[in-house]
């Protein structure tokens, strides 16, 4: 569980180690809404939004921030907490989609 307000650094760090063709999930508290961040390549993610809107972007790592910090706001806008889940190497339609179960 990660604090929003902080969020947005920590994420970034661990985006720059993930390995090519891992992903993070990042979802509220109530696990109704998400953002899968997947790197697709040596700078270049594949971000998928699931929640008030569900649309699929693709973008270098140097508009992540920017996109991510555009989605935080409108996907958690009154959550405090996120969740975080290291969902591991996963390639195009391996990726969960459903709620995730603990």
């Amino acid at each position: 569980m990660l604090d929003k307000a902080t969020a947005l650094p920590v994420l970034l760090r661990r985006l720059d180690t993930l390995p090519v063709g891992h992903a993070l999930d990042l979802r509220t508290y109530k696990r109704n809404r998400s953002v899968l961040v997947r790197r697709a390549g040596a700078d270049r993610y594949d971000v998928t939004e699931d929640g008030f809107r569900r649309e699929t972007f693709r973008v270098p790592a140097a508009d992540l921030k920017k996109l991510l910090k555009t989605l935080l706001k409108r996907e958690f806008p009154r959550s405090t907490k996120l969740r975080v889940y290291d969902l591991g190497a996963a390639e195009g339609d391996d990726l969960p989609t459903g709620r995730k179960v603990i």
